[in-house]
């Protein structure tokens, strides 16, 4: 029968609600029974009357709006008087509106018919559906209600008086709170406008949020516009999505933290456009987009706890004044999930919760006045001035050190214990408790640094020290800090910063050992090594006992060992020699580096004459101890000068002069020998510096000439070339000699000048005498020396000169010797081979002499071998078998032969049946000038005159 009762659209009969006159409110929710989907017309059996009997009754709709849900409730009169009451039906209630899809709130009830009577009369109330009844005595009404939805969160049952208190009363608090959100919302508008801070408009922005949420919730919005219940609901989402992305705005902009992070700021875009959004969800959808700005208000609440109390462990004052109102926020939303959910479930929590809303922009107002005005008129901005130091030394990473004196307590923030790789809180306690890891050095200052602070209880603490952290190296730290008085003038506390400078400290370090000391041997500079030696020759007056030798080495065939191996081999070459020089000294004695192949000694330990030369010559051998490196065998020998103390003026500059000028000496007699210094040594380094001082101004004084001594042919004594040789004629000292003035300049930068003059002017010399004789079969060599050879430019100045002087390069000769190739052979072999391609002719010069020189013959682009005069001159029975060997082997390399150094007739003779071709001497003529060369020509050649 039930089954059958439903099917037809009908309702039983239910218990009715008993009313005495004493009931000024009942709750009728729970009695109230919902029908949903029973059509337009409802059959309902009544609640059983006095009488006990129970009736049919059946009810139709009134409206279009109804969907064919209905509600059935009974009432009965047990008083003995008529009871007049109201049926209260709200359109919204908080209370268990739910989290997700929430219930908006909407027109609950159409019409009510009651079983006996006319419908009932509906009450003017734009926040309820409200009916008016009247029940006579020891009457059972039943009530069948026309619903519109088929949700009904409530329906109550009002004594007309006690609804209209209840609704005064709460229209009143509505309003205090309504002016209350309305003054803060325009108070906060107005501090923005004159302050202008990033804060202020975020905070106001957030009233005007809660002062539109409650302006819906309370039904003002419908006293000034007019809205349906439709209207509502889509407005009461709005304000919801506003209110949710207000308070996103404010912890963001209040906690400004897109300085925190970049992240940050792009995840609080993307939120508050995801807000912006749900405007729009709102008017098409509007359970929707309150059910996500709800959960958006917990997010933020969670998101906004977690940044505060990060921040607020960091020493954020923002973050830590904004405690009270976040956990005031907390509070509200813990409340409002209570409600939506149905756990707090009274007329009284809806408003309550407005309320708080307005407490919590109103605290929030309070902490942010508290910046904007911080600082009086000094502080404009976004930062408040102890937010711009907080920020300052966040920013500079410098660790802030506090020492509570009153209490002996030392705290670092962040703690330095674990920079220094030692448990946290290691070095946080009494203040003593740092003194067992300062160096022991540094101890006793630390202590009497404090103690005087305290003492004088003013000043400054700006004090450097070292601190031993966990793996046993020494940290360097810098504190500075200022102490901070009470009110009894006391000390009671001493804050600042804490610095590592140990980088700093070793960077310091380093410049000054590389300023003092040679940075690849650790020994001591020149300039440390004099003003040792100055401080040792001060005490020579004073005592007998210190009497100084210098000795300054200087190691042989250095640089073609560092060309051949490398400058890295040529560094652990001078490290080991270093290592051996220092096992030969004691404490008084000082070994020094003075330039780069060279060491400085000054012996202290040793002053008999005979111990100082059995002392020279044990540095001598043991810089020739054989050196392994890359699988060969280095042997390195040493000049060594010495020079010991004798002249009461002599200082140490001059008396490092005078051991270089001995090892100068030594060096110049062939090296791998020790000599002793002699007062002549002076003129001769003077001399020499007065060459080349002259030197380089020779060539603009014209003072450097050519002499060519001829070059003929053996077969029948004509004349075939000459050989450039310069000469100095010195205004002062007359003709010098170019085995005096020539290895000066190869010593120095000017080799290059005199050999490119060399060249240019044999080749403006050839072409003047072709002027005058017609075209010459001549040809001019002229000598070069190592360092052209090495000189990238060369080449160039070679091919400049030809194209100046117009002259043929077939008519010049370039002579070099074996030494000067193997200086650095791969580079020759380049050079000379530009220069041959060009047409210049290449001669090997004093052939015969070296160890290896038939190697050249293949390697190198010679045409011309000068056969040297100690293998033409040679009286042993061997030397026409050597001088055949070599003739025969040019002349099958195709190659010319000039022998140099003939001193007969028949020696002449016997080269030019050898096949000999040329031959130089002084017997075929001695040098000459250029207007000999000149008269020579015209007479050997007179039939090359021109016309």
């Amino acid at each position: 029968m039930l089954l059958a009762g439903m099917m037809t659209g009908r309702a039983f009969a239910v218990e009715p609600v008993k009313i005495s006159r004493d009931d000024t409110a009942l709750d009728l929710t729970a009695t109230t029974e919902i029908y949903t989907g029973r059509g337009e017309a409802f059959q309902v059996s009544t609640a059983p009357g006095t009488d006990g009997i129970v009736r049919r009754i059946e009810v139709r709709a009134t409206s279009d709006e109804h969907q064919g849900d209905w509600a059935v409730f009974a009432l009965a009169n047990v008083s003995e008087e008529q009871i007049d009451r109201l049926i209260v039906a709200p359109h919204f209630r908080l209370v268990q509106s739910k989290l997700f899809w929430p219930d908006l709130g909407a027109k609950r009830i159409i019409s009510i018919t009651p079983s006996e009577g006319f419908a009932l009369d509906r009450q003017q109330s734009e926040e309820a559906d409200v009916f008016r009844i009247t029940l006579n005595p020891g009457t059972v009404v039943t009530f069948v209600a026309e619903l519109a939805t088929p949700d009904l969160p409530q329906i109550y049952l009002w004594e007309p008086d006690a609804y209209k208190d209840t609704v005064n009363a709460f229209t009143l608090y509505r309003g205090i709170v309504l002016g209350i959100a309305g003054l803060l919302a325009v108070f906060l508008t107005i501090l923005f406008v004159v302050k202008g801070t990033s804060m202020l408009p975020a905070t106001a922005a957030l009233a005007w949020a809660v002062l539109g949420y409650i302006c819906v919730d309370f039904g003002f919005l419908s006293k000034l516009i007019s809205i349906t219940a439709g209207d509502e609901r889509i407005w009461r989402a709005g304000t919801e999505v506003f209110l949710a992305a207000g308070l996103v705005v404010f912890l963001f902009t209040y906690l400004n933290l897109n300085r925190w992070h970049a992240h940050l700021s792009y995840a609080t875009l993307a939120w508050i456009l995801g807000l912006g959004l749900l405007f729009g969800v709102a008017i098409y959808d509007p359970p929707i987009a309150a059910g996500i700005a709800r959960l958006s208000f917990a997010l933020t609440g969670t998101v906004g706890i977690i940044l505060i109390a990060y921040l607020g462990f960091n020493r954020y004052d923002r973050a830590i004044l904004l405690v009270p109102a976040w956990a005031l926020i907390l509070v509200w939303l813990f409340g409002a999930w209570l409600t939506v959910t149905g756990q707090l479930n009274n007329d009284i929590i809806q408003p309550a919760l407005g309320g708080g809303l307005v407490l919590i922009v109103l605290l929030i107002g309070f902490t942010v006045m508290q910046h904007a005005f911080a600082g009086g008129a000094y502080s404009q901005g976004l930062f408040s001035d102890l937010e711009r130091q907080s920020l300052a030394l966040t920013g500079s990473g410098d660790t802030v050190w506090d020492w509570d004196v009153a209490r002996d307590r030392v705290v670092t923030i962040p703690d330095i214990s674990i920079q220094l790789g030692l448990a946290p809180g290691v070095m946080h306690g009494p203040a003593r408790n740092w003194l067992p890891r300062l160096h022991p050095d540094d101890r006793d200052r630390f202590r009497a640094t404090l103690d005087v602070l305290l003492e004088h209880r003013k000043g400054r603490l700006n004090h450097q020290f070292r601190v031993r952290a966990e793996d046993g190296h020494y940290h360097w730290l810098s504190i500075r800090a200022r102490p901070v008085l009470g009110a009894n003038g006391e000390i009671i506390r001493c804050v600042g910063t804490i610095i590592d400078i140990t980088e700093q400290r070793n960077s310091v370090d380093r410049l000054l050992q590389d300023a003092l000391h040679d940075n690849l041997t650790g020994l001591p500079n020149r300039q440390v090594f004099l003003d040792r030696l100055q401080s040792i020759l001060s005490l020579t007056g004073s005592s007998d006992n210190v009497r100084p030798t210098v000795l300054t080495i200087d190691i042989d065939r250095y640089k073609q060992v560092n060309d051949a191996l490398g400058i890295a081999a040529g560094d652990n070459i001078l490290i080991a020699l270093t290592r051996r020089l220092r096992r030969l000294l004691k404490p008084q004695d000082t070994l020094a580096r003075l330039s780069g192949d060279q060491f400085g000694l000054i012996l202290m330990s040793e002053r008999d004459p005979a111990k100082v030369a059995d002392f020279a010559d044990a540095v001598s051998k043991a810089i020739m101890v054989p050196i392994n490196f890359g699988g060969r065998e280095i042997i390195l020998t040493a000049s060594i000068g010495l020079v010991s103390w004798v002249d009461q003026q002599e200082d140490a500059p001059g008396l490092l002069n005078d051991a270089e000028l001995a090892m100068y000496r030594a060096k110049k007699a062939g090296g791998n020998r020790v000599e002793p210094f002699r007062p002549a040594f002076r003129t001769f380094g003077a001399d020499r510096l007065q060459i080349e001082t002259d030197l380089r101004r020779a060539i603009e004084r014209k003072e450097l000439s050519l002499v060519y001594q001829p070059i003929v042919r053996l077969k029948d004594a004509e004349i075939a070339g000459f050989e450039a040789l310069m000469r100095w004629d010195h205004p002062k000292r007359g003709n010098i000699s170019p085995a005096e003035f020539i290895p000066i300049a190869e010593a120095s930068d000017l080799i290059n000048q005199l050999g490119l003059f060399a060249f240019d002017k044999a080749a403006s010399d050839l072409m003047d005498w072709q002027l005058q004789t017609g075209d010459l079969p001549v040809f001019v060599s002229v000598n070069l020396s190592s360092a052209q050879l090495l000189n990238n430019e060369l080449y160039n100045d070679v091919r400049a000169a030809l194209a100046k002087t117009r002259c043929e390069p077939q008519k010049l000769k370039l002579e070099l010797t074996e030494s000067i190739v193997m200086e650095n052979p791969e580079q020759a072999r380049l050079i000379l081979a530009k220069l041959k391609d060009i047409g210049l002719g290449l001669a090997l010069d004093d052939f015969g002499t070296g160890h290896s020189s038939l190697s050249y013959l293949t390697r190198f682009p010679f045409d011309t071998i000068k056969i040297d005069k100690a293998l033409v001159r040679d009286g042993s029975d061997k030397r026409g078998v050597l001088l055949r060997s070599v003739i025969s082997m040019a002349r099958e390399l195709e190659m010319q032969v000039v022998a140099e150094g003939i001193e007969s007739e028949e020696d002449a003779i016997e080269l030019g049946n050898m096949g000999c071709e040329y031959g130089q001497s002084y017997l075929f003529g001695p040098p000459i000038g250029y207007d000999s060369v000149q008269r020579l020509l015209k007479e050997r050649f007179p039939l090359m005159k021109r016309a």
